[in-house]
């Protein structure tokens, strides 16, 4: 399992990189702090966690976990517990208060491990396409123990949970959790379906309208992240 450390205080560091040195099957690929210079190393490792200090000078650590595209697991590490609502919207694995007993560190370890393995040895197989030729009209969701068949147009938009994604199809309350990523589904989709934020995925077909921020779908007001902003004006011929 391949870590980043980021936290502005070299204390700090030491004792996270102490603690990662007691734990088997983990490897620190950069420590960083400057957070900065983590964006860098983010965008140029492939890396299965984050170990993140949130009070840095340029850049707080909610902020670059809202910058970051794709970024992987990340556990807050910071001695301000305010943050801590906060952190877990943004889908943070756990948030450690400074200074850190090493069993807390070790079961916030453990929880990243099983979702990164989950994920790993699952995600993939949770997303079938039809296999007939330039059949692009169904996919197979795993949900529940049972393999749905799932009629591509009557998916309204797709919600990213942490390694789920919560499927909202049309006209129906109930919907569809499969273990998946974005970038899973998303290869699986007609050209229909983009990407307005990290955390979403919408069918342009069932757009209502469009505001400053958001795309709204029935009255569900769907957020356009800035990195993919550009993009969905593109798309939708604004």
């Amino acid at each position: 399992m391949k870590c980043v450390i980021i936290d502005d205080e070299p204390l700090a560091v030491d004792v996270l990189e102490t603690y990662v040195n007691k734990i088997g099957g983990m490897e620190i690929v950069a420590k960083c702090n400057n957070p900065l210079e983590a964006i860098t190393i983010l965008n140029k490792h492939q890396v299965d966690l984050v170990f993140l200090d949130i009070e840095m000078p340029n850049l707080t650590g909610l902020d670059l976990v809202k910058t970051v595209e794709n970024i992987p697991q990340f556990i807050f590490t910071t001695a301000y517990p305010q943050h801590a609502l906060e952190g877990f919207e943004l889908n943070a694995t756990d948030y450690l208060v400074k200074p850190i007993p090493f069993k807390r560190f070790l079961k916030a370890v453990s929880r990243a491990k099983e979702q990164c393995e989950l994920l790993k040895q699952s995600v993939e197989p949770q997303v079938h396409i039809s296999s007939e030729e330039n059949n692009n009209d169904f996919i197979f969701i795993k949900s529940e123990y049972e393999n749905i068949k799932v009629n591509v147009q009557d998916i309204e938009y797709i919600e990213g949970l942490k390694d789920y994604i919560k499927i909202h199809l049309k006209g129906q309350a109930k919907t569809l959790l499969t273990l998946s990523s974005f970038k899973a589904i998303l290869e699986k989709l007609p050209s229909n379906f983009i990407r307005t934020h990290r955390s979403y995925i919408i069918n342009i077909d069932c757009i209502r309208a469009l505001q400053k921020s958001n795309v709204v779908i029935r009255d569900i007001r769907i957020p356009i992240g800035e990195t993919y902003k550009k993009e969905v004006l593109k798309r939708l011929g604004v």
